[in-house]
């Protein structure tokens, strides 16, 4: 199951786009990684301050981000599904970064709920040749959800 909650006061038409969005998203990259895996996640919508928060609590870094994960690979003893851990995105930074690169806040949205969920399935970019895996990886999901964006230059 994915839980997708907003941690910020949204008019509820947008919330509902945002939250569609990120389900799909999160589904897709589920669905890539691992197709017969039944395990659960949240995904949290927040603010740049909030981000900016845990960022500062769990990594040391007193700055905003794009987005955050924490992964969990416990079993929940409620569902007895695998527990995969959260994703929190920053909508501050989505809207910024979709602005700056030119393509939607849906796109943007999408690119950064992909991201959250592969770090939760143990994919990372702190080296060349796991960036290089990592993003060709997200590039074909997004790819699959009618997203055509290439990843950040660094």
């Amino acid at each position: 199951m994915i839980v997708i909650q907003k941690h910020l006061a949204l008019p509820l038409h947008e919330w509902r786009a945002y939250k569609a969005t990120l389900a799909q998203a999160a589904q897709a990259a589920l669905a890539a990684v691992f197709p017969q895996l039944e395990g659960d996640l949240t995904l949290v919508l927040s603010s740049d301050d909030r981000i900016r928060s845990l960022n500062r609590q769990f990594r040391g870094f007193d700055a905003p981000t794009d987005v955050l994960s924490f992964p969990f690979g416990e079993i929940n003893p409620q569902s007895g599904r695998k527990y995969l851990g959260d994703v929190v995105i920053s909508l501050d930074r989505a809207r910024e970064q979709a602005a700056a690169a030119g393509h939607s806040l849906s796109a943007e949205l999408a690119l950064l709920a992909v991201h959250g969920v592969l770090h939760l399935c143990g994919y990372d970019h702190e080296i060349p040749a796991d960036k290089e895996q990592m993003w060709a990886v997200q590039e074909a999901i997004l790819a699959s959800l009618g997203i055509r964006i290439s990843h950040p230059e660094d």
